[in-house]
């Protein structure tokens, strides 16, 4: 008779355990949430199976509690994963010194070889009859703890996924619109007294670099080229508003110091000193050849003089604009354009390549292409193709912006 009735015994335990099995598996199928299937999972063990304690450490970005069925709460945060579970890659019992106090067995879960959670149980029946209860259905426990971590795991990384998958497209987004921002060389001035063309490369999909070239009368062009510190999303929204802010105040008349401290104003109160832009503005009158600019702690842009050989450095006359509230002090140079001269503008992508010696090339490279007769837009082609830009330059880390002028006399 207690035969028949200890067969009958495990045919019941048996099919709890296919059962149990079978619903876990459907409510995977069925995307339960992580939450819901930790609930049936502590039901089944500690209800079902009589297991009194059930803790669980799931590494994600890092090792956290994600299930405490009976532990005292501190042992959440006094176990250190690393120092004391890591060195068990198969189960272990309490006679092999587990080093947890009221931890009877611990049952690490893999995944792909490599540690994905560590199951610890405490049995209620301490007492009585030991670990018994954990020992009967041991190899349940470990199936349906993995299957569930597992699907658990599965879960996060198809999330993950799905948000890598939405970043990315809102940067694909953001680089599009940023895109806009940058004007195309059609659109440039092209006439008798002024040829103006960009050269855009960006390293990331979005960024802080930004020129423009904005008619302002029949006889008044302005030209700019800037650089926000630091990249990303945040670098390429200040440069958005940055450049709706400067072609709302840009006149043909305006003083350009002004200019430049009304632009500072409005840089200090969007960004709250966190970014700041390095910026250089030059407004040329084809008529009378004037060219004002001001370098607010931009990259010197190149002036080259073909009639005379003579190379300047249009060097900075302030600090950038939002590094502090008020600058003291913006001073504006005024040169006459008498013969025919090319101008180039820059960021620090550029400017920051290492040449053949391994020291930045600064300035030598756009020196030596530009000083000739030939179309500033020629040169920077040359140059561009002798140091590997877009394509294989190695130390190429950063976006490359160059705004190139001929001024036409």
């Amino acid at each position: 008779m207690s035969d028949k009735k200890s067969s009958i015994d495990r045919l019941r335990i048996s099919k709890f355990k296919l059962d149990a099995l079978l619903d876990i598996t459907m409510s995977i199928n069925a995307n339960l949430a992580a939450e819901d299937l930790l609930t049936k999972y502590e039901l089944i063990l500690r209800n079902n199976l009589g297991i009194g304690k059930i803790l669980i450490f799931k590494h994600a970005d890092k090792w956290e509690c994600l299930l405490n069925g009976g532990f005292p709460k501190e042992l959440e945060t006094t176990t250190d994963v690393e120092s004391h579970l890591l060195k068990f890659t198969e189960i272990a019992y309490r006679n092999e010194d587990l080093g947890i106090e009221g931890v009877d067995i611990i049952i690490p879960v893999y995944n792909n070889y490599i540690p994905l959670a560590f199951v610890l149980i405490g049995d209620i029946e301490e007492e009585g009859e030991g670990v018994s209860p954990v020992i009967k259905h041991l190899n349940f426990i470990q199936t349906i703890s993995t299957v569930i971590l597992v699907a658990i795991e599965n879960m996060r990384l198809f999330r993950e996924s799905l948000r890598q998958e939405a970043l990315r497209k809102e940067l694909e987004l953001a680089a599009r619109m940023q895109q806009r921002l940058i004007p195309d060389n059609k659109t440039m001035p092209r006439d008798e007294g002024l040829l103006v063309n960009g050269f855009y490369y960006p390293h990331y999909e979005v960024g802080g670099d930004y020129y423009d070239c904005i008619k302002l009368s029949d006889t008044r062009t302005a030209f700019c080229i800037a650089d926000v510190s630091g990249k990303g999303i945040s670098a390429a929204i200040l440069m958005s508003n940055f450049q709706a802010s400067l072609r709302a105040l840009l006149t043909w008349d305006i003083e350009l110091p002004l200019l430049v401290q009304k632009l500072n104003h409005l840089i200090i109160a969007n960004a709250s000193g966190e970014k700041f832009i390095t910026f250089f503005i030059a407004r040329y009158d084809r008529n009378t050849g004037v060219l004002e600019y001001i370098n607010a702690g931009h990259n010197p842009p190149v002036l080259f003089n073909s009639a005379t050989g003579q190379v300047m450095h249009l060097h900075s006359m302030c600090v950038g604009i939002g590094m502090i509230d008020e600058i003291p002090y913006v001073k504006e140079e005024i040169i006459k354009i008498s013969n025919y001269s090319k101008i180039v503008c820059y960021t620090d992508g550029l400017s920051d390549l290492k040449g053949d010696d391994g020291k930045e090339i600064l300035t030598k490279e756009i020196i030596r292409h530009i000083t000739n007769n030939q179309p500033v837009e020629k040169n920077i082609i040359e140059m561009l193709r002798k140091l590997g830009i877009p394509g294989d330059n190695p130390y190429l880390f950063d976006d490359v912006s160059i705004l190139a002028v001929d001024l036409l006399r």
